[in-house]
């Protein structure tokens, strides 16, 4: 659930002032999850390893760059709504609801699939926040249903290095990230045996 948000001196025109103060505080937990992921995603680009190093490696930078810019679009509407968004690493520590990615290195697949339920817990959040200021503020509803575009399209990549031909993924059941990593790293060395 979003942290309170004190009232604002001034928020956008047709919402009240705690209208606006419920929408940042929805915002403010999409800006530490998307900062989070922002430096998770950085964190397994330095930290993979192996065979599909390169791909893996190369793939992650737009990604980064593309949350990067969602982090600054949300802390820009958290601004507009009257509301100082926080985005220093205490807040982030403070008022998150998920413990710090827990893969070092590793190799490409494993971090894949541990990022695979990383991106799982991100897009779930990120559609209960849109789904929570549909009715309050259209803006904020469209500025994160985009984000959804681009963050499920950077899913379906990650997904597609660990999916069979079949169409099954090799983390279906994980609830953890390292559990994902783990069935992910034991598919891949099940199938280069074969």
């Amino acid at each position: 659930m979003a942290r309170r948000t004190e009232l604002p001196k001034y928020t956008v025109p047709s919402l009240t002032l705690e209208d606006g103060a419920k929408v940042a505080a929805v915002l403010q937990t999409r800006l530490n999850s998307l900062n989070d992921l922002a430096l998770t995603l950085k964190h397994i680009h330095w930290n993979v390893v192996g065979p599909h190093f390169i791909a893996v490696h190369t793939m992650l930078d737009p990604q980064v760059d593309a949350v990067r810019v969602m982090v600054d679009e949300i802390a820009e509407r958290i601004a507009t709504l009257g509301v100082a968004p926080r985005g220093t690493p205490g807040a982030l520590v403070a008022e998150r609801t998920w413990d710090d990615y827990s893969i070092g290195r590793a190799t490409a697949i494993e971090h894949l699939g541990a990022l695979d339920e990383v991106y799982q817990n991100v897009i779930a959040a990120h559609r209960t926040a849109a789904a929570d200021v549909e009715e309050l503020d259209t803006v904020t509803n469209d500025l994160l249903i985009g984000h959804l575009h681009q963050l499920e399209l950077f899913h379906w990549f990650v997904r597609a290095h660990l999916e069979s031909a079949g169409g099954a993924l090799s983390t279906t059941g994980a609830t953890t990230e390292k559990e994902a990593a783990r069935k992910a790293g034991s598919a891949a060395k099940g199938a280069a045996q074969r």
